[in-house]
């Protein structure tokens, strides 16, 4: 098995957005190569006796895509992949056309969509760097599962969460919950700082009666951990369908009752339909890990959504772009409770008066 290689030179502060504005096009999942410091969280999990070196931090980064080449030179696009499959036919948009399965394309057509797409990220992000798209072939690597080395448990705080194939590294633990996820290819797993961020910020304001909306939910972490600590129902919204299979398989990993949680697939920005089914003035606390520039247009729906006194989180803001959300939050007549950080990333908490 072969696999075609798209890399792109950038910055590591615009890792994040790269591969979350890829997925767009159907490009799932990410290998990152920079010189940003080891947490000591990443240390403990290296399982190694001696560190390896570490190079100065040049703030320059290469992430990269892998896509399975066939035989004839094509690459043939499944479900997750399938975007670029049709907008390599129809020469439009990537990011408007709908999922298509089942399309060849060849390399050059890739590479051709992403510079596109780099392009247009351009007009709204300034630190994007190089931006140089190459392309190869690798080795015949297992890109599937070979990742599952470098995915080990860790801890939120006091909540542990845990991979199928791993067992506590410290039995005598007792974490406030377990989480148990497998990851996927199109979905995070909660390590990431925006979704820490939410995380601690549900557990302040949760009650056992509290009704929660989670916008661009994915794999349903931030619902479904909401859930095992005690709130009363959780409603997501997403606009990738396979959100719901991703959803389903972890709330049976975690044994929690399905008829608890709600998916609706639409945009709740601009979607009538979506909005009305997500209902007004209902939600306890309303959260929303995505980035800023969906953020602030999302804004009045997250308000509408909210019941008086009912809390709204955000997060996926990267440092300096929280006083954009924060004016956006004012505008909608929310007050401003708090902006917490972690690392680079940012997460304004407001409440709906």
């Amino acid at each position: 098995m072969r696999w075609m290689r798209f890399k792109v030179r950038t910055t590591s502060m615009a890792e994040d957005i790269l591969i979350s504005e890829m997925t767009d096009i159907g490009l799932y999942g990410a290998q990152i190569e920079d010189n940003v410091p080891l947490t000591a969280q990443e240390k403990e999990q290296m399982f190694v006796d001696i560190m390896p070196e570490e190079k100065p931090d040049d703030g320059l980064a290469t992430v990269s895509f892998y896509v399975q080449l066939q035989e004839d030179g094509t690459l043939l696009l499944d479900e997750e992949t399938g975007e670029i499959g049709q907008a390599a036919e129809s020469g439009g948009s990537l990011a408007s056309v709908p999922e298509h399965a089942g399309k060849h394309v060849t390399p050059e057509e890739v590479k051709a969509s992403m510079e596109e797409k780099i392009r247009q990220m351009r007009s709204t992000c300034d630190f994007l760097g190089d931006g140089t798209v190459s392309i190869e072939v690798t080795e015949d690597v297992d890109w599937m599962n070979n990742w599952k080395q470098y995915f080990h448990q860790f801890w939120i705080d006091d909540i542990l969460v845990l991979p199928s194939w791993e067992e506590p590294a410290v039995p005598e633990a007792m974490p406030a919950l377990t989480f148990h996820i497998d990851p996927g290819t199109a979905f995070g797993t909660g390590m990431h700082e925006t979704t820490q961020l939410c995380i601690r910020k549900i557990r302040e304001h949760l009650t056992e009666k509290t009704r929660l909306l989670d916008v661009g939910t994915g794999s349903g972490i931030l619902s479904i951990l909401a859930l095992m600590l005690g709130a009363e129902s959780a409603v997501g919204t997403d606009l990738d369908p396979m959100a719901e299979p991703a959803i389903q398989e972890n709330l049976e990993a975690n044994g929690v009752d399905p008829a608890k949680f709600h998916l609706i697939l639409g945009n709740l920005i601009d979607d009538k339909k979506t909005q009305d089914e997500a209902g007004y003035g209902r939600y306890d606390i309303v959260v929303a890990n995505i980035l800023p520039d969906v953020l602030v247009p999302l804004m009045p729906a997250l308000k509408n959504a909210a019941e008086d006194g009912g809390v709204i989180i955000t997060s996926g803001i990267v440092a300096g772009r929280e006083g954009e959300v924060g004016d956006a939050m004012k505008k909608q007549g929310l007050t401003v409770l708090e902006t917490a950080r972690q690392g680079e990333w940012r997460c304004v908490v407001g409440r709906k008066i």
